[in-house]
């Protein structure tokens, strides 16, 4: 464990010491302690954590070997790029809230797309890495080689074709740090992202083979082999951004293993914790409670459980500052 603590850090001690934030600082200390233990993480990206420039943070707990393996939305895979490429040309639009239909009308026609109050620039962001990417995925396909999403990403940044681009302090990109470490990374359900419909254009037009990339079984194939050999000891921790698909996917890796192959010598995740601004209701996952997750064969009796219920643009950057000391 960190033993010096920087002004963030000292900060968060001070007066965080009561509800989501006392919940802030428990999660941190615990994630602190895990890896401290010989325990590895898992984090897993919702949202747009990329496009809310979560790099900042996060590029450095993957330099400092914070976080072992990440399963984020395809979104949040190619939005790292985007803004690695395209960060002058997004448009930020403080009064979002005050849009008009014609207003939002008016973003698409001028190439805008919008997330909250940030708008991604469609031809300096999407076409910037289009054809870059369009050259791997095609010799792979004839070659009749297959890779996983993030992997032609790996190869494309490592190549050194977009630095020619770069439009922020490269230091700031999770992805590229992750690609320079070669992270592991999963990315469940890649087709519902902008890069996996340009893909599927490619396919429709008959230009490459849909089994060019690998799928979503692939992803928990290779997860459970991985789980596998990284589990023993302190086991694997779940550290989760969000809800949705990113979460929800990787965690079933357990009882995957265990209720259907019958693995039963499979520990389950050895910490958990979720930030998320989801609130418990009927039937959504998001806003379940992490106790829930227990009946599904997920979590043990004794797993360390966290929920911070916030806004993770918020809280994540904070507890990545603690868990680097700043």
């Amino acid at each position: 464990m960190s033993s010096k603590k920087g002004p963030v850090s000292e900060f968060i001690l001070h007066h965080y010491r009561h509800f989501n934030a006392a919940a802030l600082v428990d999660a941190a200390k615990a994630y602190e302690v895990h890896l401290a233990e010989g325990g590895k993480m898992m984090i897993t990206l919702a949202g747009a954590m990329s496009t809310a420039e979560l790099g900042i943070s996060l590029a450095e707990m993957i330099r400092q070997d914070k976080v072992q393996i990440i399963s984020c939305t395809g979104a949040n895979l190619e939005e790292d790029l985007m803004n690695l490429v395209a960060h002058n040309h997004y448009k930020r639009v403080p009064n979002y809230r005050d849009l008009s239909p014609q207003d939002e009308w008016e973003l698409l026609e001028n190439g805008f797309n919008r997330v909250t109050d940030t708008c991604i620039p469609e031809e300096e962001a999407f076409r910037r890495l289009q054809k870059h990417i369009f050259a791997l995925w095609k010799d792979a396909d004839t070659k009749g080689e297959r890779y996983f999403p993030h992997e032609y990403m790996y190869k494309m940044l490592l190549s050194g074709v977009l630095e020619q681009y770069y439009e922020i302090d490269p230091k700031n990109s999770w992805m590229l740090a992750a690609a320079q470490k070669n992270l592991p990374i999963i990315v469940p359900g890649w087709e519902d992202s902008t890069m996996g419909n340009i893909f599927a254009s490619y396919c429709i037009k008959g230009e490459i083979n849909s089994r060019t990339m690998k799928s979503g079984i692939d992803y928990m194939v290779w997860l459970s082999d991985w789980y596998r050999k990284n589990s023993s000891g302190k086991g694997v921790g779940f550290f989760q951004i969000g809800g949705g698909i990113a979460g929800d996917f990787p965690i079933c890796v357990v009882p995957m293993m265990y209720q259907d192959l019958e693995w039963t010598d499979v520990p389950f995740w050895s910490y958990f914790c979720q930030i998320s601004d989801s609130t418990t209701s009927y039937g959504s996952y998001s806003g379940a409670v992490p106790n829930e997750k227990i009946t599904w064969g997920k979590l043990d009796i004794n797993t360390p459980k966290f929920i911070v219920e916030s806004d993770a643009t918020i809280v994540a950057p904070l507890i990545f500052a603690y868990l680097l000391g700043w």
